[in-house]
């Protein structure tokens, strides 16, 4: 064994002891430095200084310009001498949205009953949408009336009604000959009955199916126009024909909140001077049955409009006063000569559009819109009115006047063509790409934009279900709105449960789209959700709001939007927001005050999407027990 070696063991005593000043060293200024820090970063700091160290030495050399003695301690003051007093703090606004008073639980405040007064009665323009001004918009929620209930379930709604929800018998009198309601107990009764079908609507429709075809899918959307209690389009829906009903709120009072409890779409609507909320060429058949509406008059102008809203080769279905006057003209207390009168004026304005009349059965009698317009220009020679209409949107329809004049359809270049393309049959034209993609008439909207759409919103209804446990559930729901549709993809993934769907255009909208929509086979209107819409409370049982908030900023109330769909939204009804977060957020705030229950939940492709989904339930809530304990009726 080698002996060791005192150069190396004083070598290695040298070196420890180096890195022993070393590390002293290093500590020092590590203290130093956090000291700096502490002064740099404070306001005011206190620093003690002492001297029994040759750190404190250290210390106390490098602060030397600071202090005056070696024991004192020092206050450094690093605040700001200069600056502005802090304004003064603001409270945030308290959202406060009372009930209303427990008499406006059917309020319609474009259709109220007091503005109307003020309009004039000539055309009817006094039952037309009069929305109130900015000052007279009510800030509170519309209740349901005291023993409100849940409606039936479809099709045991299509039957029957509660009378807590709609407390009004003055139709069970008036009609009680005509088989349209019935009152039994807690409910009405509807047996499907109409002024011109006593023997029930299904009965009436067969008789219709025999003169033309409504089995083969080439007849889906409808609009029965002065729809009474909408049994037709009640029975209709069977057939897999969707329609659309309105009746203007008049002295029938309540059918169509009658319609709507039962399920069935309806609007509150009239021919009166401005053209009807829906596009050109929207409607497969049009129908009315006794509706009362002047056809003959005004230059023809109400049949104007159905011949703008009817698409090529679609049908108008009339009975009641005049067709068949020979029989019914003493039941209906009119002169012959005053039916026949009026027979053939809606005959010579039917003519004048170039329609076909096809059949006169009974009390029926039918007529068919032309395919296309080729003959129909070179017929102006013979019938001098109504001309063409000359650079008119005919799709343009909110607040629109009427005019007198035939809306043009689509160029063809062969008399056996169809304007404006050929549909395809119901259920292939829910996904067929619709006419008015396919020929280019949307700018930026193409036939993969269109198959996209539809792919998507088929994914988002899914996720929805997962979301929504009451949406997945079939028959919990029956009406449903979607108040931005865009190309109606939101309905059409929902074609296969027990629902319908009213799509809504907005007329804000960068691009019309609702035609697309009815040429899908959907139904929809326009409307601009700065204004209430034309139906009555607690018309819809679950509400789709797709970036309806971005749309409107700053065109009115976020508030003012929020409390018409409070208003039409049935106790229990939910909604699902979609939109940039902060809106949700602005939202959620106001669905607080309005005591809904909400929550935010993340976009279906993962939590870094600006775009979030909005859960929200209204809750159930009435107006309290009238006085006496019993509904008015």
């Amino acid at each position: 064994m080698a002996c060791p070696n005192p150069l190396y063991h004083l070598w290695f005593f040298n070196t420890q002891r180096a890195n022993l000043y070393y590390l002293t060293f290093v500590a020092i200024l590590c203290s130093f430095f956090y000291l700096i820090g502490i002064w740099t970063h404070s306001t005011t700091i206190t620093i003690p200084i002492t001297s029994s160290s040759a750190a404190g030495a250290a210390i106390e050399c490098s602060l030397q310009p600071l202090i005056a003695t070696r024991s004192t301690a020092i206050t450094l003051d690093f605040r700001a001498h200069h600056m502005a007093a802090d304004p003064p703090p603001t409270a945030a606004r308290a959202i406060y949205l009372p009930p209303c008073d427990a008499k406006l639980s059917e309020y319609t405040p474009c259709e109220d009953a007091k503005r109307s007064l003020k309009f004039d009665r000539d055309m009817l323009i006094y039952r037309e949408r009069h929305c109130p001004e900015p000052n007279e918009v009510l800030k509170c929620r519309v209740p349901a009336p005291h023993g409100y209930t849940a409606p039936f379930r479809w099709p045991e709604s299509r039957e029957n009604v509660w009378y807590a929800n709609v407390p009004h018998k003055w139709l069970t009198f008036e009609k009680k000959n005509q088989n349209w309601v019935r009152f039994e107990k807690d409910r009405f009764k509807f047996p499907g009955g109409g002024t011109m079908f006593p023997n029930g609507a299904d009965a009436y429709i067969d008789d219709i199916s025999r003169l033309i075809n409504l089995k083969d899918g080439s007849i889906r959307t409808a609009i029965d126009t002065g729809c009474g209690v909408a049994s037709w389009g009640a029975y209709l829906l069977s057939r897999n024909i969707v329609t659309v009903s309105f009746a203007p709120r008049d002295t029938h009072e309540a059918q169509v909140q009658f319609a709507l409890e039962r399920g069935v779409p309806a609007l509150i609507g009239v021919f009166a001077s401005i053209r009807l909320p829906y596009p050109s060429r929207a409607f497969d058949m049009a129908h009315c049955s006794r509706c009362l509406i002047p056809w003959g008059q005004y230059d023809g102008l109400y049949l104007i409009e159905v011949d703008r809203i009817l698409r090529p080769g679609g049908y108008w279905i009339l009975s009641g006063p005049p067709i068949n006057w020979e029989k019914h003209w003493k039941g209906w207390n009119r002169t012959q000569q005053d039916l026949k009168a009026e027979q053939n004026g809606i005959e010579n304005v039917a003519k004048s559009l170039c329609w076909k009349k096809l059949k006169q059965k009974d009390d029926l009698a039918i007529w068919q819109k032309p395919t296309n317009h080729i003959h129909c220009k070179i017929n102006r020679k013979v019938f001098k009115k109504p001309q063409f209409c000359q650079a008119q949107d005919p799709d343009k329809a909110w607040y629109t006047k009427m005019d007198k004049c035939l809306t043009p359809l689509p160029e063809v270049s062969d008399i056996k063509k169809v304007s404006g393309g050929t549909l395809a049959k119901w259920p292939e034209r829910l996904t067929s790409i619709p006419p008015r993609i396919s020929e280019g008439t949307l700018k930026g909207i193409t036939d993969e934009t269109f198959t996209e759409n539809t792919e998507l919103w088929k994914n988002r209804v899914a996720h929805y279900k997962t979301l929504d446990y009451q949406l997945a559930e079939p028959g919990r729901y029956r009406n449903l709105l979607d108040m931005n549709s865009y190309l109606g993809g939101f309905a059409a993934a929902l074609v296969d449960d027990p629902v319908w769907v009213m799509n809504i255009v907005p007329v804000e909208a960068e691009i019309n789209t609702l035609g697309v929509i009815y040429e899908r086979g959907l139904i929809g209107t326009y409307q601009n959700w700065c204004e209430a819409m034309s139906t009555y409370p607690r018309t819809y049982d679950f509400i789709h709001a797709d970036s309806v908030f971005s749309l409107y900023k700053d065109r009115c109330d976020m508030e003012d939007i929020l409390l018409e769909m409070d208003r039409i939204l049935r106790p229990e009804g939910s909604v699902i927001f979609r939109d940039d977060v902060d809106y949700l957020v602005k939202i959620k705030s106001i669905l607080d005050a309005m005591q809904w229950d909400s929550r935010i939940v993340d976009h279906e492709m993962g939590p870094h999407q600006r775009e979030k989904i909005l859960l929200a339930v209204k809750q159930y809530w009435t107006a309290p027990a009238p006085q006496g304990g019993k509904n008015a009726s």
